[in-house]
């Protein structure tokens, strides 16, 4: 094991400091925005407050998605395999269920306090729970075993898959009769129904969630090689045993 390994190495550099440190203020003046400036809503008062955290999580989460599959494409057509770029789609989709849990979590609370209920078999809500769950399996792809050229075929095929079913959860309004409301920023007629501040800190919100993106995954891919340092290394060193072995 090389001399880095084998000391306790940080996954933390001065850039991840910074990046976590901006984090932390942007997602603080979020709060505050979202909790106490902003005003409530028309029609759903102050439940829409939850919105800050709803709608951020799930573009994030496409965000992650894309990104893992981007990440998987070009491990597949790069001659030399980079493993960067493996452990990158890894982190990121690991970050990606996270915040789509979080999109899940956000959303039944939402739901029980507009439609009376946590949970409906709603268009929305099912392809997006589908979603989650395939990028569940996707995880559990990845820690089946084997090498990390292993690791990365078969989990780079699965990501191209994945990604496909992100424009079906997006337009599943559209596509099906859904108790969902429409997209409110990205509507198909441009048309922002929202207070200024408001919209402001929607999307202020959606830059702090992209920043603390940017955070995990690095930290997380970080860790990730190390895991897979830490593996060949162990190979090496039962390869070199089994060799005294037989030599003796």
């Amino acid at each position: 094991m090389s001399q880095v390994l084998q000391r306790t190495s940080p996954t933390g550099t001065r850039t991840t400091k910074v990046i976590g440190a901006l984090a932390i203020l942007v997602m603080a003046w979020v709060v505050v925005s979202g909790l106490v400036l902003t005003p409530q809503d028309v029609v759903q008062g102050e439940s829409v407050r939850i919105m800050y955290v709803h709608v951020p999580s799930a573009w994030i989460a496409y965000l992650a998605f894309i990104f893992t599959a981007v990440a998987s494409a070009s491990w597949l057509i790069s001659k030399k395999h980079s493993m960067g770029f493996d452990r990158f789609a890894g982190a990121s989709a690991e970050v990606g269920v996270l915040f789509m849990a979080m999109t899940l979590l956000s959303g039944s609370l939402w739901g029980r306090i507009t439609w009376g209920t946590f949970w409906v078999w709603d268009p929305r809500l099912t392809t997006t729970a589908f979603l989650f769950v395939t990028y569940l399996g996707y995880l559990a792809v990845r820690g089946l075993g084997g090498t990390a050229e292993q690791r990365a075929r078969r989990s780079s095929v699965i990501a191209l898959l994945a990604v496909l079913e992100i424009p079906l959860v997006h337009f599943s309004v559209v596509l099906w009769r859904s108790l969902h409301q429409r997209a409110t920023v990205l509507s198909p007629d441009g048309d922002i129904k929202m207070d200024g501040l408001m919209l402001f800190t929607l999307l202020f919100g959606v830059f702090g969630f992209t920043v603390l993106f940017a955070w995990l995954v690095s930290h997380r891919q970080r860790i990730i090689a190390m895991q897979d340092a830490q593996q060949i290394n162990a190979l090496d060193a039962a390869v070199t045993e089994r060799l005294k072995e037989v030599q003796a």
